[in-house]
């Protein structure tokens, strides 16, 4: 189908509560938001491309949806089906400021750590998440820290920040040999660099902590990394694919708001995606 052609035969049509769905995770999808949100066309966005390019861009968008009365809605961004944006939301626009986020945003990630204990190989821990549908149709978009580096972008802009993809840190736990060629070179690689992920997990069960992929976001300041987590600690208790996002704000300062569960899978990303279209049906 050509895409522009689609385009122009919705906004032509220009129906009441119209509503453009994308779940895809291509660039060029992402690229007609504007088009639609200029005739008042709702957009609901599983692909994070939008929401994580240049910030001028985020906020013509944002500013689109204010102008022509629509709604521009990405909740599956982050988390899944989690209500994590639209938490978020509410807090600021009930006067509150988040101070610092702690999350793990990764169900693939998390899923990948909760099962490798070097019984087997870490590549084949990879392979069984993206067969159950948990990775990016590349696995290298969630293991390289890519895709957590957008969800934590995305969280610190709709928190009210001005911060640019290149300013978050990323701390690789991936040799950057494996970051080079095809998929199946990728796994190639894991495969030869199996030593170093073994390293990795017993060196935190020597302490008894868990490997989580973490993100952090606090004084304008993001990045994201692998850490020993402990057991007292918010992020230790996650499993299976779980997500968990600690929102610090000047009313929960101490003990957060917390927002936790499956971050990961078609039927929960399903969820919130018809979640997003009957609130832009409203």
């Amino acid at each position: 189908m050509d895409l522009q052609a689609f385009v122009s035969a919705i906004r032509e049509k220009n129906l009441r509560n119209s509503v453009f769905v994308d779940v895809t995770a291509n660039e060029q999808v992402a690229r007609v938001y504007d088009q639609l949100l200029s005739k008042s066309i709702s957009v609901v966005a599983c692909n994070k491309i939008a929401a994580a390019s240049a910030y001028q861009h985020y906020a013509y968008l944002k500013e689109l949806a204010r102008v022509y009365n629509t709604q521009f809605l990405f909740e599956t961004n982050v988390g899944a089906g989690l209500p994590i944006i639209g938490t978020l939301n509410d807090l600021i626009r009930s006067g509150d400021r988040v101070r610092r986020i702690d999350a793990v945003l990764s169900g693939t990630l998390n899923f990948v750590f909760n099962h490798y204990d070097t019984s087997r190989p870490f590549a084949d821990v990879v392979q069984q998440a993206q067969d159950e549908g948990y990775t990016e149709p590349d696995p290298r978009l969630d293991l390289g820290g890519t895709d957590v580096m957008r969800k934590i972008l995305i969280l610190a802009r709709e928190a009210g920040h001005t911060i640019e993809m290149e300013q978050i840190a990323n701390e690789r736990f991936l040799p950057d040999a494996c970051m080079q060629g095809s998929v199946a070179d990728f796994y190639a690689c894991m495969h030869q660099h199996e030593a170093h992920f073994s390293a990795l997990y017993k060196a935190a069960a020597a302490k008894n902590t868990k490997l989580k992929f973490v993100a952090s976001f606090e004084d304008g300041n993001a990045k994201v990394g692998l850490q020993q987590i402990d057991p007292a600690h918010n992020l230790y208790h996650l499993y299976g694919k779980d997500n968990v996002v600690l929102f610090y704000t000047d009313r929960y300062p101490d003990q957060p708001l917390v927002v936790k569960g499956a971050g990961a899978g078609a039927d929960v990303t399903a969820s919130g995606v018809f979640a997003d279209i009957l609130r832009a049906s409203v």
